[in-house]
């Protein structure tokens, strides 16, 4: 039921749960990324809630897993009822399986442990008038897919048995965002990396969509690089302007340029593992993730350089109508 209460929390609270009075056609799935020291061990490991169309009896709760050294994933499904979430935090169980801003606990076939998460969130500033990442557009109920950034960086430690074999990830990092809404955009692009050298504190975030909006469409983009003890944003909402995106079956070329400066970024693109997500019938196996992509990053601002380098162990995810994506207006 809705109610203004509920909805200032869920405005509020990107990170927590804003399913709860949800019986159908909707989803929800939190993305966490653990990377060991030596970036040998590279995992991303999704819960979530899938409810299909009124009247389907597609209803379940799921934990993904993708192998980013490997490309292997698996898709572990369980009844709806073991899925548990708080409104107004990072707290989620499914099964077996728990998470908070206090640490990963996994019991899967292939991942079993418990991974501490040993300092503070970094999450994407939170404000009424700009509740995240998605700036004013987070205000908007008919919005097809919403997104949060639960955390940018932070360390993590502890063990997990992968198949069989103890992995470290002592002095590791972890990454967590979110996506939740009617389905998943029909053309899409992401990056994130967090691994940079120069700056062990850095970290990327950055996607393009075609965003459905009142009979029509658009590409709206958004970029985040915290670095230096700073949150540099190029997005849609905020003047920032595309000056290019190039898509090819190699790389990717993406130019920004906004109050924050200028952001160049070139990114390999490398095959990975397939990843199920929310269509409005089901969770359907269509996008392919890789985990070990290198982005070579330049930002500038007044012609002067505040931070180049290679970022190491990127996520990239490219799917769908990216012909449209590329040829549709910008807003």
């Amino acid at each position: 039921m809705f109610s203004p209460s509920n909805y200032l929390t869920g405005v509020m609270h990107p990170e927590g749960f804003h399913g709860k009075h949800k019986t159908n056609n909707f989803f929800e799935g939190w993305y966490i990324k653990l990377v060991s020291e030596d970036q040998s061990q590279k995992w991303a490991i999704i819960p979530g809630i899938f409810r299909g169309l009124q009247g389907s009896d597609v209803h379940e709760a799921f934990v993904q897993v993708l192998d980013g050294s490997t490309g292997r994933s698996w898709y572990h499904r369980y009844p709806i009822e073991e899925f548990e979430a708080a409104p107004d935090r990072f707290q989620v169980r499914v099964g077996n399986n728990e998470f908070s801003n206090s640490s990963i606990k996994l019991d899967l076939e292939q991942l079993k442990g418990e991974i501490s998460i040993d300092s503070d969130f970094k999450p994407w500033p939170v404000t009424l008038a700009s509740p995240g990442i998605m700036g004013w557009y987070g205000l908007v109920p008919m919005m097809e897919c919403f997104h949060g950034i639960v955390s940018f960086n932070h360390k993590i430690s502890g063990e997990l048995d992968v198949e069989g074999a103890t992995k470290s990830f002592a002095g590791g990092k972890g990454y967590i965002e979110k996506d939740w809404g009617k389905n998943f955009p029909a053309g899409y692009l992401w990056l994130h990396s967090n691994h940079l050298a120069s700056d062990p504190e850095a970290s990327l975030v950055s996607s393009a969509a075609i965003i459905p909006w009142v009979g029509n469409s658009f590409r709206g983009f958004i970029m985040g690089f915290s670095h230096s003890g700073k949150l540099h944003s190029w997005t849609t909402y905020n003047k920032s302007k595309e000056l290019k995106l190039d898509i090819q079956d190699e790389h990717i070329e993406w130019v920004v340029e906004g109050p924050d400066g200028r952001l160049e970024l070139f990114a390999e693109r490398k095959r990975g593992g397939l990843l199920h997500a929310p269509l409005r019938d089901q969770m359907h196996q269509r996008v392919e993730e890789t985990m070990d992509t290198t982005i070579n990053l330049t930002h500038t601002k007044n012609n002067q350089s505040l931070r180049s380098g290679i970022m190491t162990s990127g996520a990239m995810e490219v799917y769908g109508d990216t012909e449209k994506l590329l040829k549709i207006r910008k807003r």
